[in-house]
């Protein structure tokens, strides 16, 4: 994805962001530059818990072009993301990256320069990224057509959930605003959603000043931080401390009013900053693919709605989100490979159909609360069902950037 600078704004997410904390030593001996595979530089990060926990990528340099990274967490509980940054901007990530899990890829096209490898946590966060020689033109066959105007359709798509995200977050801002506790509950599951569907294009927008590390700045953190993963540096701002307040807490305080001021200004933001974006096709590949990992470390745990359990509600928006954006690569990547196509459609088909039996008009956003009775019962199904879908969406993201 690229921004408009004239907006002042950097952008953090959407694709890829790689940063990693590997011993140089670890890397190809001689210098050599990452193999080819399916017209992609395949590039393997391996974190360890050893010697206070490292990031090891087998090579620090590629050609420009399309280059897939492959992250494997094999012992490091306090690694858990891996970034790829380049000038204070991150070009995505990959988070929740718990130990023992299987490997997870991402792909984007680099052009030649150099970038950072940051694994937060590990004794070495940052090292260099070497991509040597110009971006490949982009694809103009007619393949490559017909993902192009996808990718225009997904951003009208974008642009269209933030808006109304606007509207919601303002609804919800007005009931707090007049210390109507009934209300805002109901409105609070109403407002979440959207943002659940966008996340992984807007989770690294960084506001002026800052820096792409500084969670102060970063409009992730402050729209959507949860409990368990504060920087107390920072505090916490956001949907979540709103959620706090009304569900826990039952209260609305002069805090709560100046949070959901806080929020709505941070939405208009990112309201602003969407418009800007310009995706490749393997952002909505990675996009996609990240919303099912959001699905799997947090709404499926009960982590993302601790408070008021509106976590299917949440639940589905990532997978409208997901589902979004493969819907509008499905006319390329048919071209490419239907069978693979049809096989992500049979099983985005699977996992709404599950979710509808979730449904219940009665309750606010139209989903069953997440209660611990039912998280007990129905998270290993809920699971099992996003990991059938999980794995051939992760395919997509090489194919589409290498789609001649």
């Amino acid at each position: 994805m690229s921004i408009d600078p004239a907006r002042g704004l950097a952008l953090v997410g959407g694709t890829i962001a790689l940063l990693a904390t590997a011993a140089s030593a670890a890397l190809a001996q001689d210098g050599s530059a990452a193999p080819m595979s399916n017209g992609a530089a395949q590039v393997a990060i391996t974190l360890n818990g050893d010697n206070g926990g490292t990031c090891v990528l087998d090579y620090a340099t590629a050609q420009a072009g399309p280059v897939t990274f492959t992250v494997t967490n094999k012992t490091a509980t306090a690694i858990t993301e891996v970034e790829l940054l380049s000038n204070n901007r991150i070009f995505g990530e990959k988070e929740n990256l718990a130990p023992g899990l299987p490997g997870v890829s991402f792909t984007v096209t680099l052009g030649g320069g150099t970038y950072q490898i940051y694994c937060p946590g590990a004794q070495q966060e940052m090292q260099n990224f070497t991509v040597t020689g110009e971006a490949a033109p982009a694809p103009s066959g007619t393949t490559a057509d017909i993902l192009a105007e996808g990718t225009k359709g997904y951003a009208n798509y974008v642009n269209g959930v933030v808006d109304a995200m606007v509207d919601a977050v303002n609804i919800l801002k007005a009931d707090i605003d007049a210390g109507d506790l009934a209300k805002a509950r109901t409105d609070y599951p109403l407002a979440r959603p959207f943002y659940e569907r966008i996340e992984s294009d807007v989770d690294g927008f960084v506001l002026p000043g800052f820096a792409a590390t500084d969670n102060a700045g970063n409009l992730d953190y402050l729209i959507d931080m949860r409990e368990s993963n504060l920087n107390p540096a920072v505090g916490w701002h956001g949907f979540h401390a709103i959620e706090r307040d009304l569900f826990q807490n039952g209260q609305i305080t002069d805090d709560t009013k100046k949070l959901v001021a806080e929020l709505a200004d941070n939405v208009e933001k990112l309201d602003t900053l969407v418009k800007t974006l310009v995706y490749k096709p393997e952002d909505l590949a990675n996009g996609a693919a990240d919303l099912l990992e959001e699905v799997q470390s947090n709404k499926i745990t009960g982590e993302e709605e601790a408070f008021s359990h509106y976590d299917l509600g949440t639940f589905a928006g990532n997978v409208e989100g997901a589902q979004q954006a493969f819907a509008f690569l499905e006319p390329g990547l048919k071209k490419i490979d239907p069978d693979l196509a049809k096989q992500v459609d049979t099983q985005f088909a699977n996992v709404k159909t599950m979710l509808d039996g979730y449904r219940d008009a009665t309750v606010p956003g139209g989903y069953k609360l997440y209660t611990d009775a039912l998280k007990a019962s129905d998270a290993a199904t809920l699971s099992k069902a996003v990991q059938a879908l999980q794995e051939p969406l992760s395919q997509i993201a090489e194919k589409v950037a290498t789609a001649g």
